[in-house]
C-alpha cells in the first residue's frame, strides 16, 4: 500500500501567497502548527507570545493605506465618462512602497483596513492572555488577508484509550475586492493529523459575517457575540464527534461506506475508472496511516478520513480563494461536502 504524507493546504496554494524576491507575506507562530502553516517569511518560535502589532509586521500587513480613488481623476480629458461613481482600491505595496490597484468597486463600498480586521480579533477575545495569534497573511496579491488564532477551548475523544484531540482556531478575513467586508469563522482541527473539521452543526454557525460599525463600542459588541457563537459552534460540534466516535466501523462496513459514497463510473469515460481506483486507493492508505490508528474502526475515523482528503488532495477551483479558505471554512461549498460526509457515513452506519 502506498504511503501518503499529507501537505499543508496553504503549502498546496504557495501561488496563493504574496511573494517579493522568494519573501511570501505569512508569518507563523509554531505554538501548536495548525494546518494552514506553510513556508513564511518569519517564523515565531512557540513560546513567544506575540502582539498584534508584531504579527501585523511579521506578515507584511502593516500601514498599507487602503484607500479609494476615483476613476474619473483617472480619465483622460479627451474621455468622456459615463462610468458612475466607481473607485480604486488602492494600497502602499509593503515591499517596495509602490501603489498598488487592488480593485475596482463602487460607491457603496467602505474600506477596511487590515489593523482594523486584527482589531477586531483582538476584540473577539477582551484580553484573554490564553489565546494566541498563530498565523497571518496576504493572498491573491493582496486583495485577501486573513489571520487565525487560537482559543483555549480542547475536545480529547476517550481520554483513556484513543485520546482524539481536536483543538479550536478562531480566523479573521477580509478582502480588498468588494466580496466581503469582514469575515470569522470558527475551525476545528485534529491534532494528530492537523486535518480540518469545519462541519455546518444545526444549532450553530460556523461562519459569519460581521457588519461594519462606526464606533468602538460597537466593535466590541459585536466582537463578543462573536465569542459566544464560535462556543455555541464548539458544543455542539462536541455532540456530533462523540456520536460519530461511539459508532463502529468494520472493514466490510468501512468498504460498503466508501463505495456508497465514490461509486464506480458505469462507463470508462476519459479514464474515469483509473481516476475512480486512484480516489479509493487513496482513501485506504489514508483511513490505514498510523495518526489515524486510534479512531480507525470508528465513524469518527472515516469522516476524519474524508475529510482529511478534501483538505489535503483536492484541485482548488479557479474560482476559489486558495484550498486555505477551504480549509478555515470560508468556502462554503467544502463545509457543505464535509457535512454531507457526516450526514451519509452516519446514515449508512444506522
Amino acid at each position: 500500500m502506498n504511503q501518503v504524507q499529507p501537505q499543508s493546504p496553504m503549502g498546496n496554494t504557495a501561488h496563493a501567497s504574496e511573494i517579493a524576491e522568494g519573501s511570501a507575506s505569512l508569518a507563523v507562530n509554531l505554538r501548536t502548527n495548525p494546518a494552514w502553516h506553510s513556508f513564511a517569511n518569519k517564523v515565531f518560535q512557540g513560546e513567544e507570545i506575540v502582539t498584534t502589532k508584531q504579527m501585523l509586521d511579521a506578515a507584511k500587513l502593516s500601514n498599507w493605506n487602503v484607500k479609494l480613488e476615483s476613476v474619473k481623476d483617472f480619465t483622460p480629458d479627451t474621455y468622456r465618462y459615463t462610468g458612475g461613481e466607481n473607485f480604486l482600491v488602492t494600497r502602499t505595496n509593503p515591499n517596495d512602497n509602490g501603489t498598488d490597484v487592488l480593485s475596482v468597486v463602487g460607491s457603496r463600498y467602505k474600506v477596511v483596513q487590515n489593523e482594523e480586521l486584527f482589531s477586531f480579533a483582538d476584540n473577539i477575545h477582551d484580553g484573554n492572555p490564553d489565546v494566541n495569534w498563530e498565523s497571518a497573511g496576504s493572498l491573491k496579491n493582496g486583495r485577501v488577508v486573513f489571520g487565525t488564532m487560537s482559543i483555549p477551548r480542547t475536545m480529547v475523544l476517550d481520554p483513556e484509550g484513543a485520546n482524539d484531540t481536536t483543538n479550536l482556531y478562531l480566523v479573521v478575513y477580509t478582502s480588498h475586492d468588494g466580496s466581503v467586508a469582514v469575515q470569522s469563522a470558527i475551525t476545528p482541527v485534529r491534532v494528530m493529523c492537523q486535518n480540518t473539521l469545519n462541519f455546518a452543526m444545526k444549532k450553530a454557525k460556523q461562519s459569519f459575517k460581521i457588519r461594519h460599525t462606526q464606533t468602538v463600542e460597537g466593535k466590541i459588541i459585536a466582537a463578543r457575540e462573536t465569542l459566544g457563537l464560535t462556543m455555541n459552534y464548539f458544543d455542539e460540534f462536541e455532540k456530533q464527534a462523540q456520536e460519530l466516535f461511539k459508532v463502529e466501523v468494520n472493514n466490510k462496513k468501512f468498504n460498503e461506506i466508501i463505495q456508497s459514497l465514490y461509486p464506480q463510473p458505469k462507463e470508462d469515460v476519459k479514464g474515469s475508472i483509473k481516476k475512480w481506483e486512484n480516489k479509493i486507493e487513496l482513501i485506504e492508505n489514508i483511513y490505514s496511516m498510523p495518526y489515524n490508528a486510534n479512531i480507525k474502526g470508528t465513524a469518527w475515523g472515516v469522516v476524519n478520513t474524508l475529510t482529511e482528503r478534501l483538505d489535503y488532495f483536492r484541485t482548488a477551483r479557479k474560482d476559489s480563494d486558495s484550498l486555505m479558505a477551504g480549509a478555515s471554512g470560508f468556502d462554503a461549498l467544502v463545509t457543505a461536502e464535509k457535512n454531507k460526509i457526516v450526514k451519509q457515513v452516519l446514515a449508512l452506519t444506522k
